[in-house]
């Protein structure tokens, strides 16, 4: 079975300082993490990106492997590693490394053969919609896509990379998507003097049927669909940290639509709440199993 959930973006490795001046390289990326957590859950998933061939790249494709991806989407290149360095976590502080790194020379050329016979939901997303020239092929190629009647998620996740440069893209994507997930961060750099009603406002004015999953940290999560709004609270966890809690959400929100269509539309916002809460039980951006998230969703019901 071909991938049915394929993710293109950018996977790299965060060097976080700790105390005093040791660093802490981990595997990570928002579009790396999405798909982690859709392969975790059971579904049939390609993260679509390009890693170095040095021991950072070899880390994330082993990680890759572990997590069940569907490795014919992941390509090998020979230029550097993609860094973010985070320089302070309270309050989060980081900037990034790769002005030629590998994940910029992602060839879409080279993707498998009929992935897109196979492919139901296409997602795109973060800073692999800003850095050129990789930016302009995901857009073109999410045009192509949704002429070709696929399903797309998007998830901005702003980076502080992301300036005005960014809006065009911003909307060009809102418009093409079907699932849009959007935190109260995004918001709050990306809709400049906006309030939250309004952000929404704009996204339903740029793509009036889209569906639109609004996530606010501890304050809970909401599902808004052209014929209303659903909102819950978060699944009560103790927290180890909340790295990867919104990557988790968007995963856990595909992979519920595809494992589960006829499901209705509070179970897949629970689904999605729940997933992201079992990241948070652990340290850093981990991607939880399906039996994991049904059995918070059963202690918590």
């Amino acid at each position: 079975m071909g991938a049915r959930y394929v993710v293109f973006g950018e996977a790299l490795t965060d060097f976080i300082r700790e105390e005093g001046s040791h660093w802490r390289a981990i595997a990570g990326g928002s579009c790396w993490n999405v798909a982690r957590v859709g392969a975790q859950l059971g579904v049939p998933t390609g993260f679509a990106g390009a890693i170095s061939r040095d021991t950072l790249g070899d880390e994330l494709a082993q990680l890759s492997e572990t997590a069940g991806l569907d490795l014919r989407f992941l390509q090998r290149v020979d230029k550097s590693p993609f860094l973010a360095m985070v320089t302070s976590k309270h309050p989060p502080h980081y900037f990034f490394v790769g002005d030629d790194s590998a994940d910029l020379h992602f060839d879409i050329a080279k993707l498998p053969g009929g992935w897109l016979d196979d492919a139901e939901i296409v997602h795109f997303g973060s800073i692999s919609l800003y850095r050129q020239p990789l930016a302009d092929r995901l857009v073109a190629l999410a045009g192509q896509v949704k002429a070709a009647g696929k399903r797309i998620a998007f998830d901005p996740n702003y980076r502080a990379l992301m300036d005005a440069g960014y809006q065009p893209i911003l909307q060009q994507m809102a418009k093409l998507a079907d699932y849009i997930k959007i935190s109260d961060e995004d918001v709050g750099h990306l809709f400049k003097g906006q309030s939250e009603a309004q952000a929404v406002a704009t996204l339903r004015d740029w793509n009036p049927t889209a569906h639109i999953l609004f996530t606010r940290g501890a304050s809970g999560i909401e599902l808004i669909t052209p014929e209303g709004t659903i909102a819950r609270p978060v699944f009560k966890v103790e927290v180890a940290d909340t790295v990867g809690a919104g990557d988790a959400s968007m995963g856990g929100w595909m992979a519920s639509l595809l494992q589960r269509p006829d499901a209705p539309l509070e179970s897949h916002l629970a689904f999605s709440a729940a997933t992201a809460a079992t990241a948070c039980r652990q340290h850093g951006a981990y991607a939880p199993h399906w039996n994991e998230v049904e059995q918070l969703i059963a202690a918590q019901s």
